[in-house]
């Protein structure tokens, strides 16, 4: 299976070409253009082996989430040219990942199990355990570093650091609990469980908008329903449907992220199974059969259909 690890190219009217993590953000004529690869990245960190079809599964995910949240929130998207590729509003991103938690997993409860009970100035309540639900979601903002890892920041540090008004904040704050609360409710209609998940916002005329992806693997984690709280009673862990699964292959890899670990290979039948888990969450949250978007090449299809959405406009 083919997979795209990163793509360079040249449009006309081209100004700037941004690789992220995972996806490859092109400005051309005042437009976005987000191609979606089948990178992979796990504690900051873009592993070596890419994944079949993972771009095109985040890529259409995305869409379909952004089209069930516009009337919540405004959002960038205006065009999928491509089943990798979206095409909208060039925007100035807030620098700041608004994440919203309604169980205590991952993150959160590595800080719990330290003994803290403050995260991001959200105080945890005492006495829970690993994937407890929380009485009520909790937002863990983090500040999008330049290099490295985003870092914990509070409401209070956003506000003096002056990252955005007080009134901004609370508007950042409603769209982050309004489109949990929806998504929460779109996952429960597929029999999953929202976790966990982060929004990201930035101004367009003034306005604050939705941007970048949402409601994927890649942002977001999943339990499924069934089952879950008799496994939450007797100590096991839930089944997930995310990137959670990577990370704790990598952890027992011995890879963190950490200084002086080096970033094991993937074996090709965990790289397939990876594959098959991304296509399983579409088909999950969507109620739609993924069609796997063949070409002979992949990437000037790509290319090519991104041409054709320029030149209409």
């Amino acid at each position: 299976m083919e997979s795209i690890k990163e793509t360079n190219f040249k449009f006309n009217g081209q100004e700037s070409l941004y690789k992220g993590k995972v996806r490859d953000v092109y400005v051309v004529k005042n437009k976005l253009i987000m191609i979606a690869t089948d990178r992979i990245s796990a504690f900051d960190h873009v592993l070596h082996e890419a994944i079949p079809y993972k771009g095109q599964v985040l890529n259409q995910l995305s869409a379909h989430f952004l089209k069930a949240t516009s009337n919540i929130v405004p959002n960038w998207m205006e065009a999928v040219p491509d089943p990798n590729a979206s095409a909208g509003k060039k925007c100035e991103p807030i620098r700041l990942e608004m994440v919203i938690r309604g169980y205590l997993v991952g993150h959160a409860w590595r800080t719990y199990k330290s003994g803290k009970r403050i995260l991001c100035g959200v105080k945890m309540p005492d006495g829970m355990i690993e994937n407890q639900k929380f009485p009520s979601p909790i937002i863990t903002p983090a500040f999008k570093a330049d290099e490295g890892h985003d870092e914990d920041i509070s409401k209070v540090e956003i506000l003096e650091k002056k990252i955005v008004t007080p009134e901004q904040y609370a508007i950042l704050e409603d769209y982050t609990y309004r489109l949990f609360d929806m998504g929460t409710k779109m996952a429960k209609e597929r029999g999953l469980i929202l976790v966990d998940t982060k929004y990201e916002f930035g101004f367009y005329d003034g306005e604050i908008i939705l941007i970048d992806e949402v409601h994927t693997p890649d942002s977001s984690r999943y339990f499924y329903a069934e089952g879950f709280e008799e496994k939450l009673k007797n100590g096991e862990k839930p089944v997930q449907l995310s990137k959670e699964f990577v990370r704790e292959w990598l952890i027992e890899n011995g890879f963190q992220g950490l200084e002086g670990q080096k970033l094991p290979h993937l074996p090709s039948g965990f790289v397939d199974l990876v594959s098959e888990r991304y296509i399983e969450l579409y088909e999950r949250m969507t109620g739609k059969t993924f069609y796997r978007a063949f070409a002979p090449d992949i990437k000037l299809r790509i290319k090519e259909n991104i041409e054709n959405y320029l030149n209409s406009l």
